[in-house]
């Protein structure tokens, strides 16, 4: 059994374009923490003739295993009826599949996942930024499923077919987005180099769907993006946190102060999280030495993560955040308030306090499991309550939305620059 250390909300962005209203949820995101023991269950499978017969090495009695007498003989009653009733041919693998996952499906909890290898691949190309795909970011709402384009990279087949920032996925090929978690949606977008998959999107303005045909390339994503502003205060827009983003970030950093940044601001806005190295890496090159955020196991096993004090930034710094920066995130943004290192502009984050861990089968299956909570420096677990910022403002882009989106047009980076500019000047 493999332990992948990953903290989910699932993958997706946004640049800071001007930014949909109907841009809510977030994709499930992504990854990294805890390493925790774990005890396996056994489970022996065994098919044949009318009947599926599922037992444990124990005996029928109630040992306390779910696979008690009773509930083995409601599965066989169950199987029976299928195979007496059924109208098509049965697949007794995807039954077996189907019962694992609902398994995991009753512990009512919306991060925890059984993953078959094709699933669990996606998931890990998600994780190292590198796949065939179209260049497109897409979040989902939790509620009502809807998926929404949160970023097209620069020169990606989506934005060659038109694809834009905030357009509503309604249709991949003939799937209805809605219908389906994310995760399996992007298997059915993501395909062989050179074919194409069909768009069907709703775009805020047009009175049907904008159809397109988009032809999946070998994308290779970048997680940051930065450029100097006015009075030379850096920005730093992180995308998400995968494996090269601490890279990346220290790239920035060096392209940036060569530049003569005097202060940064720090854009979370719409990120979903990821790897908690990238966002502890990150946070060591920024903060003095100390705890930036500790994990907690439900037998009170704690692991701290922490920053040295062989490097930390000397400069004012904005962080900017809203309802969908969750995760890793809020680890960021969660850290640089305790350490009062820099000041929290926008809305309230998303919220998601818990951390997972990867666990791969024996058959090369995994499962995705909520192992921990997580806590900020200062010991707040902020899961379902999110961190309030330091000055509350709502996203409002002031440019022409037909024009390239332009960031001194954007009210939460101008009032960044404002605060930045006054404690450059104290």
């Amino acid at each position: 059994m493999e332990n992948q250390e990953m903290n989910s909300e699932e993958k997706v962005t946004l640049e800071p374009q001007k930014r949909s209203g109907f841009v809510k949820g977030l994709l499930t995101g992504i990854l990294a923490t805890a390493a925790v023991g774990m005890v396996a269950l056994v489970i022996i499978v065994s098919v044949g003739g009318n009947t599926l017969q599922i037992g444990t090495k124990a005996d029928s009695k109630d040992n306390g295993s779910i696979l008690t007498a009773d509930v083995q003989k409601k599965l066989n009653e169950l199987m029976g009826y299928i195979n007496l009733y059924f109208y098509d041919d049965i697949d007794k693998d995807k039954l077996a599949q189907g019962m694992y996952a609902g398994l995991l499906e009753g512990l009512d909890d919306k991060y925890t996942e059984y993953y078959t290898p094709e699933e669990f691949e996606n998931l890990q190309i998600s994780a190292t930024q590198n796949y065939c795909g179209i260049g497109a970011v897409l979040s989902q709402d939790k509620d009502s499923m809807q998926v929404t384009a949160t970023h097209i990279y620069e020169g990606s087949p989506a934005e060659d077919a038109g694809l834009k920032d905030g357009d509503v996925i309604a249709y991949v090929d003939e799937i209805e987005a809605s219908s389906i978690e994310l995760t399996e949606l992007v298997t059915h977008i993501r395909g062989e180099e050179g074919t194409t998959v069909h768009l069907k999107v709703y775009r805020e303005g047009e009175s049907d769907y904008v159809e397109m045909d988009v032809k999946r390339e070998n994308i290779d994503l970048p997680t940051i993006e930065h450029k100097m502003l006015e009075g030379n205060i850096g920005y730093i827009h992180i995308v998400d946190f995968g494996a090269p983003t601490v890279e990346q970030f220290e790239a920035a950093v060096d392209d940036l102060n060569a530049q003569g940044m005097k202060a940064m601001i720090l854009d979370v806005r719409d990120n979903p999280g990821g790897m908690i190295t990238a966002v502890t890496g990150i946070l060591d090159d920024i903060l003095p030495e100390g705890t930036v955020v500790y994990t907690q196991d439900k037998y009170g096993k704690r692991q701290d993560y922490t920053s040295d004090d062989e490097k930390q930034m000397d400069l004012p710094i904005a962080v900017l955040v809203n309802g969908n920066s969750a995760s890793a995130s809020e680890i960021l943004a969660g850290a640089i308030r305790d350490f009062e290192y820099g000041t929290l502009i926008g809305t309230t984050t998303y919220g998601k306090g818990v951390v997972q861990t990867i666990i791969t089968l024996e058959d090369g299956d995994a499962i995705k499991l909520t192992t921990a909570k997580y806590f900020t420096p200062n010991g707040e677990n902020i899961h379902g309550t999110g961190i309030d910022p330091d000055i509350e403002l709502e996203y409002e882009y002031t440019g022409d939305a037909d024009e390239t989106y332009d960031e001194m047009h954007d009210n939460q980076i101008e009032k960044a620059i404002e605060v930045l500019n006054k404690e450059i000047t104290e």
